[in-house]
């Protein structure tokens, strides 16, 4: 597909009809959504603007293309968020449309170790590290849009 060609879309799939989330950073290739979780503040989903559902079914390129935006959103959650573990993935079981889950993960938080769809541990809320993501939301956000700018252009 050319740069210039509109995005392969199906009628029927939410991620074709809608962001999907709040939009942090879009070009021809790919989006970038704040998931607005409120047990998870910096959960970010990078998805596929054309519709996909496996990751195999992307060009070498493309493929080369999205698992470093994979690779920058993990650095960001990392570095900015201070997290103490990114967890990634591509399920797409409910959603079949390529699209990848980064999630900064604290000791603390009210999954931890396990997934973050998996019961909660009892009594245990949105963390202090967690709280302070949230707050800083206004600030973190303008700084990531710029980041992939100048990493991915626009």
């Amino acid at each position: 597909m050319s740069q210039a060609a509109a995005p392969l879309q199906q009628a029927n799939c939410p991620l074709c009809q809608s962001l999907g989330g709040d939009l942090v950073y879009r070009n021809s290739r790919f989006r970038v959504i704040d998931a607005l979780d409120a047990d998870y503040p910096g959960f970010l989903r990078l998805v596929w603007n054309d519709h996909v559902r496996e990751f195999s079914q992307l060009q070498r390129d493309d493929r080369l293309l999205c698992m470093d935006a994979v690779a920058h959103l993990e650095q960001f959650v990392l570095n900015t968020f201070k997290a103490d573990k990114a967890n990634l993935a591509t399920l797409g079981n409910v959603v079949p449309h390529l699209h990848w889950h980064v999630i900064p993960r604290f000791v603390d938080d009210k999954h931890f170790p396990a997934p973050v769809w998996a019961a909660a541990k009892p009594g245990v809320g949105l963390v202090p590290k967690q709280q302070a993501i949230l707050d800083t939301r206004s600030t973190w956000l303008p700084a990531l849009r710029a980041d992939l700018v100048r990493a991915f252009g626009t």
